[in-house]
């Protein structure tokens, strides 16, 4: 098989498999609500199209996203100023991947975020990119421990190395410049891996999907150990705003929303990863030694997790 298709191939079967993680995973919640992920076909005029599949009210998941997507065509004009390409408007790329984002019902658990892809061009040029974090309304230091061991671990498999790079490249990368403050607690961050004297392309496939295939697993433990955690309407307002700055990061800096609004992506799709509702208060600063300070004071680069 080409080897580009393979790739595409299991970038569906991972969009299945953590769909239907979820799904089990939410029908474990408090209500007698059952919910399952509704999917769009969608086509693109230049070429390709994709899945998406987005999860509304159910148990634990107030709104949650995960989309497959192939798309090609003529190289779009950033990337041509960039210098990625040659001059010729001609040159045709390919791009595939996994795009999840999952927002929870309760303020205690994490929104979560992962990205899987691959892209080429007809230059012969190619690369694989991803990259998965937590973002804690109230960042809980036993979770993000957990988290980061669990990413730390799937690293450890492919080169020690990767852990502390993408740990530290995500940090600079989920980091919300205007507000001096990251995303959440991090996680990895990678892009532009090509092949190296030291790792092949099929090594650099394997670890990527070592990272997809982490995500399941991860998340469902998450949901199952927070979803009947007590809260209040003060917590949920918090949420607003812990959400409000998760929509800021995701307009003003995210290399993927930019991607898809440039390459003509299918727009509903490319703003799944905005929740159903989010705040914005002037001024808003927290009570001293409140639980909502606390969490600012971790929104740092750096903290090491493991």
């Amino acid at each position: 098989m080409n080897f580009k298709l393979e790739i595409t191939e299991w970038f569906k079967s991972l969009q299945d498999s953590i769909c239907n993680a979820l799904e089990e995973e939410d029908a474990n919640g408090s209500s007698n609500v059952s919910v399952k992920f509704k999917e769009d076909n969608w086509l693109r005029e230049e070429g390709g199209g994709g899945r998406t599949r987005v999860f509304q009210n159910g148990n634990i998941i107030e709104k949650g996203g995960v989309n497959f997507s192939a798309v090609h065509g003529e190289v779009p004009a950033f990337l041509q100023n960039e210098g990625q390409t040659s001059s010729s408007i001609k040159d045709t790329f390919y791009a595939t991947g996994v795009s999840i984002v999952i927002h929870p019902h309760n303020p205690m658990m994490p929104i979560i975020h992962m990205n899987v892809r691959y892209f080429e061009m007809s230059t012969g040029v190619w690369w694989f990119g991803g990259g998965i974090d937590l973002t804690p309304h109230y960042v809980n230091e036993e979770d993000a421990r957990f988290f980061h061991h669990a990413l730390k671990t799937a690293c450890d498999k492919h080169d020690p190395k990767y852990y502390p790079d993408f740990k530290k490249w995500a940090d600079d990368y989920f980091f919300i410049n205007h507000r001096k403050e990251t995303r959440g607690v991090g996680g990895i961050f990678f892009d532009k891996l090509t092949q190296s004297a030291s790792c092949s392309k099929e090594q650099l496939f394997a670890f990527v999907q070592e990272v997809g295939n982490s995500f399941a697993p991860i998340y469902t433990a998450l949901m199952a150990k927070n979803k009947n955690l007590p809260f209040t309407e003060a917590n949920k307002q918090w949420q607003l705003l812990r959400r409000g700055r998760y929509v800021e990061f995701n307009l003003v800096y995210d290399k993927g929303t930019k991607f898809g609004l440039e390459t003509n992506g299918r727009i509903e799709s490319i703003l799944m990863s905005l929740p159903k509702t989010a705040g914005w208060e002037y001024n808003f600063i927290p009570e001293p030694n409140s639980p909502e300070e606390k969490t600012l004071s971790l929104l740092k680069k750096g903290i090491d997790w493991v």
